[in-house]
């Protein structure tokens, strides 16, 4: 089985995270987001992947290389230009002559894509969408369907009185080949508001699957230390995959060689620390904290609901929370950040 990653995008509402690495790249509990989506699938049995490219490919490219590090085979498409969710996959075609996922590169999930497929096979329909519940769908891609699953209806980002469904597109699919058929070459083509409805009235079978497993759209710096909160607190399955290999004491995560914890300082849990990391005496750190490899936490400061990326500095004194510091950015004593994301560069407020 083969699976192609959509991982094009800017990721323009995680900037400034995105403004030297492409979003797929961003990590999650210390490995790229990317990473993570490649073992769930290896996981569930995909040994061969298509990652389509377009912001910073090279980037990508040299991270991965031929997969055979990740224990997976991978084949690289780069765009010129975006072409949209559906001309990426047309671009693909020439991989695909067999039933095949396709996921949008931005979503934490720990879905089984087996049980997704096996769903798809049983419906004998050409497409079929994975669909998560929300509580307001309206800034989302709405989709209906019957008692048996088949989709009926979908309705783009609908007004409060057009909501029939709190079921949204999950931005994981299973295709049949034929789908290329349908799609044009050499332009920009949006599979969510051009094909989907498209297929639906030539009369194409679809299917919806329910997800009942956890998801989240790390688009925003606010989903992002969210999404960290979640895996720190056991809500995703993926939790046991980061953090395999490393130790526990009581709700202290430990990946370990070399970190070093001053007795005097005061770790509330769950907290996640990376390797070569020193944390000196009275430093607070947690609950909900992810300190990054070889990074430091001086004497006195507070890191709460945090994520901080590899080599951070945080100087004697300083407040962080809620907050998202970049790899290799120095806090400086007695600062306090609330809310914030901070690069090398630029110091953009959180909307939490």
């Amino acid at each position: 089985m083969k699976a192609l990653l959509l991982a094009g995008g800017r990721g323009t509402r995680l900037q400034p995270l995105t403004n030297n690495i492409p979003k797929p790249m961003v990590p999650i509990v210390g490995k790229p987001l990317l990473e993570r989506t490649i073992a769930n699938l290896k996981k569930n049995g995909i040994n061969e992947i298509i990652l389509s490219t377009c912001y910073q490919s090279q980037y990508i490219k040299n991270y991965f290389g031929d997969g055979k590090q990740f224990g997976v085979k991978i084949h690289y498409i780069s765009e010129d230009i975006p072409l949209g969710t559906g001309g990426a996959v047309k671009q693909a075609e020439k991989y695909f002559d067999d039933t095949f996922v396709v996921l949008n590169s931005d979503i934490l999930s720990d879905i089984d894509v087996g049980q997704l497929i096996e769903h798809h096979r049983n419906k004998s329909c050409i497409a079929t969408i994975a669909v998560t519940e929300v509580k307001n769908p309206s800034q989302y891609g709405v989709i209906e369907y019957d008692s048996h699953h088949y989709i009926t209806s979908f309705k783009e980002k609908p007004q409060a009185h057009e909501i029939a469904s709190n079921f949204i597109n999950a931005g994981i699919y299973v295709f049949e080949p034929q789908i290329f058929n349908e799609i044009p070459s050499n332009r920009v083509v949006s599979i969510e508001k051009e094909t989907y409805p498209m297929l639906l009235n030539k009369g194409y079978k679809m299917a919806a699957y329910e997800m009942r497993c956890y998801w989240m759209d790390i688009g925003t710096p606010e989903k992002y230390i969210q999404a960290h909160k979640d895996i720190l607190n056991a809500e995703c399955k993926i939790f046991s995959d980061c953090l395999m290999g490393c130790s526990h004491v009581g709700d202290l995560i430990l990946k370990g060689k070399n970190t070093r914890i001053h007795p005097e300082a005061k770790i509330v849990g769950p907290v996640y620390v990376g390797e070569n990391v020193n944390i000196e005496a009275y430093a607070f750190v947690g609950p909900h904290a992810v300190i990054g490899d070889g990074s430091s936490i001086a004497m006195g400061s507070r890191v709460v609901g945090s994520v901080l990326w590899d080599h951070v500095r945080v100087g004697r004194g300083a407040r962080l929370v809620n907050t998202v510091i970049a790899s290799n950015c120095r806090i400086d004593g007695s600062e306090e950040v609330y809310n914030t994301v901070y690069t090398e560069d630029v110091l953009q407020p959180v909307a939490i």
